[in-house]
Parts: structure tokens; C-alpha cells; sequence
């Protein structure tokens, strides 16, 4: 496993951070106190929002297994992987395909640090890791032309991460650069926050988040759609993550029958795309 960036880049502590808090609500210990601190005012309004986060990194774990279960697709290009949480995706990927190809991406340097010592892949395989913000997709898909081949299929993982991208920061262009440059047979998968089950709650957490300098948007079932546009969803199409193939669940994955506040689909690219 090799990494591609500034490793030396400084962390700052002095503000909470996405991949840190995503890190503190699912029991991690790769965090600081303004992250922490974030957190429990978020969970003072919103005390479900560790099981939100749990659910929506199971989403990620029955995508990846079905992916390399049902369509053949050997890689992947994670937009916003967080600080490694085991089972990680490479690991999902490999330990059925020893020879998947994983490129991961993000832009906190804790999370390069952490992906140097972790995310090591099968000898056969391949995982990488780039240093780059998701506002780069250029940039991102230079460095990952590097280790994944474009003309053959490619699963694009965007896991909890549009929703820290506004509309007026090029949200659905970003995601359709990347779109446009895969190759017919590739897949996007993604997850983003919804207001649409619980109005109040989220309202009050995306306004805590903006007092800690973090941008959050909440976005309706037709707005986490057009996200899709021009792909084939499959089947159950875009619902609540908790909802996607929950009979793809390990024993251990304690997902429930109540909704989270995150939209999931999975979305294919047809030849004619």
C-alpha cells in the first residue's frame, strides 16, 4: 500500500472534521476533543445518529458484497473513505475477489496517516490511496488513472460524503465529471442525508454542524436522485440505507426496520450512457 499526497500536511486540530466525527460516532478512537465535542451536540438533538452512522457504513459493506458478488466488477474509487473502520472496503472487495483494485480518497491528513499503517490489501490486488479534496475530481481521476483502468468498469463510492458538498459548490457537476469519465458497465454508489423522515431533528443538527464551521446539506429523495441521472438503479432504487438489501446483513449488523435519515442506491452506467 502506497499513498499519494502530502503526508506531512498539517492536521488541524482546532476544528472539527467529517472523517473524525464519522470516526467518534461509530466508537473510534482516532478523534480529538473538537470533533468529540461536536458530536454530543449533535447527539443532543439527535441521539440516533451513531446508529445512523453504523447503518450507513453497513450500506456501503452489502453494496460492496453484492457488487462483487453479482456484476463482475473488480474496481473501485472511494471518494471520502473517513479514517479505516474494519471491515474496510478493500478488505469486503478482496476477500471475495483477491485481485480487486482500490483506490480510496480523502483530504484529512489523519486519515492519510491512518491509511499508510491500515488499509493493507491481498498480494494479488492492489489498494491505493490518494491525498486530494473531493472538489478536485480532475485531479482525483488523473491519480487514480495510475492504478485503475477507465476503460473497463468501475465502482464510484460515495459514501456520506455529498452531503458536506453544497449545490452552490458544483455538488451534481462533481459528480457528473466523475460519472462521465467511467466506462459503460461502471456503477456509482452513494449515500447522502435527507430530511424527509425527521424535518426537525436534521434542521437542528445541520444548524450545530454550521456552528462548527462544517457545511451539511439535507436533501430531498428527488435532489439524492438526480444524482443518478442517466443511470440504471437497482432494485430496491434510492431509499433509506437501512432499506437497501437488509437481507444481504451479516448476523452481527443490527440494522432494524426503522428508517435512518440517509438516502442509498446504487446506480449503473448502460452502454448507451
Amino acid at each position: 500500500m502506497t499513498a499519494t499526497g502530502p503526508s506531512a500536511q498539517r492536521i488541524d486540530t482546532s476544528r472539527p472534521h467529517p472523517a473524525r466525527m464519522y470516526d467518534w460516532f461509530l466508537g473510534g478512537k482516532d478523534n480529538y476533543p473538537v470533533d468529540e465535542e461536536l458530536g454530543r451536540r449533535i447527539m443532543s438533538v439527535d441521539p440516533s445518529a451513531p446508529r445512523s452512522a453504523r447503518s450507513n457504513r453497513w450500506f456501503m459493506q452489502r453494496a460492496t458484497r453484492w457488487l462483487v458478488r453479482e456484476t463482475g466488477i473488480r474496481q473501485f474509487l472511494d471518494i471520502g473513505t473517513g479514517i479505516p473502520t474494519e471491515p474496510n472496503l478493500h478488505q469486503i472487495a478482496q476477500a471475495a475477489v483477491p485481485d480487486a483494485r482500490v483506490v480510496y480518497v480523502d483530504n484529512d491528513p489523519i486519515v492519510l496517516a491512518h491509511a499508510e499503517a491500515l488499509l493493507r490489501g491481498t498480494p494479488e490486488g492492489v489498494t491505493e490511496y490518494i491525498q486530494a479534496d473531493a472538489r478536485e475530481p480532475g485531479k482525483i481521476l488523473e491519480q487514480a488513472a495510475q492504478v485503475l483502468d477507465f476503460d473497463r468498469p468501475v465502482a464510484l463510492s460515495l459514501i456520506a460524503l455529498m452531503h458536506f458538498i453544497a449545490e452552490e459548490d458544483g455538488a451534481y457537476d462533481l459528480v457528473d465529471t466523475l460519472v462521465d469519465a467511467l466506462a459503460p458497465g461502471s456503477c456509482l454508489v452513494l449515500s447522502a442525508l435527507t430530511g424527509e423522515y425527521d424535518p426537525v431533528t436534521v434542521a437542528t443538527g445541520i444548524a450545530a454542524y454550521a456552528a462548527g464551521g462544517v457545511t451539511l446539506v439535507a436533501r430531498s429523495h428527488t435532489e439524492v436522485s438526480r444524482f443518478f441521472r442517466g443511470l440504471d438503479l437497482v432494485d430496491p432504487g434510492v431509499v433509506s440505507v437501512s432499506k437497501w438489501h437488509p437481507e444481504l446483513a451479516l448476523a452481527e449488523d443490527e440494522i432494524g426496520d426503522a428508517p435512518v435519515p440517509l438516502y442509498g442506491a446504487v446506480g449503473f452506467k448502460s452502454p448507451r450512457s
